[in-house]
């Protein structure tokens, strides 16, 4: 069958990409997982059956309070779907509601609040029986000091409404992540409601730069391995770990002990999400997986790094992301100022020397993992004119004609497309 156009995830709908004449498209998908049939089942069962662990029921018995962890705004987590029986489960087994928190793991992201925090919880009836609030990293006071790591010394601080809480119980999504191998789980926990001082540890060079810390990789990951020393300090932690389709339904839960559950959950969807590819390409066409990870060209960088691996050294990666509330944070731009003065090669020796990083300027050391390896293109309705300029990228109008173009620069008609951006992990499987 002959296919004249490509649909990437962009915004809350798709972007569709004509197929220049002559242009021959191999599409890069997750493999197909079913979708549950009976989401509630599925995970009133996993908190019957958990991994590692005894029963939610069980495990809230004698409790008198509990902290939920659930990921911020960014992340499409189903929270509508399993807050409330988790809740439930926790009140019916004598916790009351006024002991109850949900408490958004924002990192060092901005609070999410009003409307916003409406959509993420997903369920009124939540909003209006348990205390529902944001991590706040630069809060000191909001923090417990646990020390520092055994091998690398990162300072361990923890927000205490998480560390103080009986019942501990990370929730998340379990997604490739370009450096801490798979998010959910541990991270939920670090970086999701640490200390900025733990964060700034986490993505200063002598993490970014090392070659273990890339997406789909737990084995030697620096960033994870601290993770797991982070939660094992904090003693008991629980997780939900969900999985869903490009379509946003769940397709896998798991519950239990954080690194067991976790780890169930990664071994499920790990050869669903790696896709091996017997080539790599001059040309690659990919997304920042539409709403909420394109809201921002922040979040957008995720998707240039994903596909390297299949890309040709000089070749051209044309990214889409609607960057619908625009840059990102102040400090995520005055990184992108300094690129822009310093170039590369200068801005990364200002980060080598440093024990902390400045907020958000690792995605700016991640952009430059791609800008080294080819040309970046990106496509984008949400950014002003003076926010193209610092993204340090090609900013093309015209996706078709930036297709059209790389063909003839490379003189390679073959393009890879990768509708679902960041979420699908393609790997050369070549000689």
């Amino acid at each position: 069958m002959t296919v004249s156009h490509i649909d990437l995830l962009f915004g809350k709908g798709h972007l569709a990409v004509a197929l220049p004449t002559g242009a021959r498209a191999t599409v890069i998908r997750k493999g197909v997982l079913p979708k549950l049939s009976n989401p509630y089942d599925a995970i009133m069962a996993a908190f019957a059956a958990p991994i590692g662990a005894a029963p939610l029921s069980e495990l809230a018995r004698g409790k008198a309070s509990a902290c939920i962890l659930i990921c911020d705004i960014t992340r499409p987590v189903p929270n509508g779907l399993f807050l409330r029986p988790m809740i439930e489960t926790l009140v019916a087994a004598g916790i009351p509601f006024s002991g109850i928190i949900v408490l958004v793991a924002t990192g060092l992201h901005r609070p999410n609040e009003g409307d916003e925090l409406a959509e993420l919880i997903g369920d009124p009836w939540v909003l209006a029986r348990v205390r529902v609030e944001n991590h706040f990293a630069r809060d000191d006071a909001m923090h417990v000091d646990l020390g520092v790591t055994s091998t690398r010394g990162t300072p361990i601080g923890i927000d205490r409404r998480f560390v103080e809480a009986e019942l501990r119980i990370a929730t998340g999504l379990v997604e490739p992540h370009f450096m801490a191998g798979w998010s959910g789980g541990r991270k939920v926990v670090a970086p999701g409601v640490a200390h900025h001082h733990t964060i700034r540890t986490f993505h200063s060079a002598r993490f970014m730069e090392d070659p273990l810390a890339v997406q789909c990789n737990l084995v030697g990951n620096p960033l994870h391995e601290e993770q797991l020393e982070i939660v094992r300090r904090l003693g008991a932690c629980y997780a939900l770990n969900t999985i869903i389709d490009e379509d946003r339904h769940l397709v896998h839960v798991t519950f239990g002990e954080i690194i067991e559950s976790h780890l169930a959950a990664v071994n499920f969807v790990a050869a669903s999400t790696r896709i091996d590819s017997p080539r790599r390409f001059r040309t690659i066409v990919t997304s920042s997986a539409g709403y909420p990870l394109d809201k921002t060209y922040y979040q957008t960088v995720k998707g240039m790094v994903t596909p390297l691996d299949i890309l040709e050294p000089g070749g051209t990666l044309i990214m889409a992301s609607a960057c619908s509330e625009g840059f990102g944070s102040v400090e995520f731009r005055e990184a992108q100022e300094r690129l822009m003065e310093l170039g590369r090669d200068r801005f990364i020796a200002t980060l080598t020397a440093k024990s902390l990083a400045e907020i958000d300027e690792w995605q700016t050391e991640m952009q430059i993992k791609a800008m080294r390896l080819g040309r970046v293109e990106l496509y984008t309705t949400g950014l002003t004119a003076d926010e193209q300029r610092i993204t340090g990228v090609v900013i093309t109008n015209n996706i078709e004609a930036a297709l059209r173009d790389a063909i003839a620069r490379h003189d390679d008609p073959e393009i890879a497309f990768i509708p679902e951006g960041p979420y699908v992990v393609p790997v050369f499987a070549g000689a």
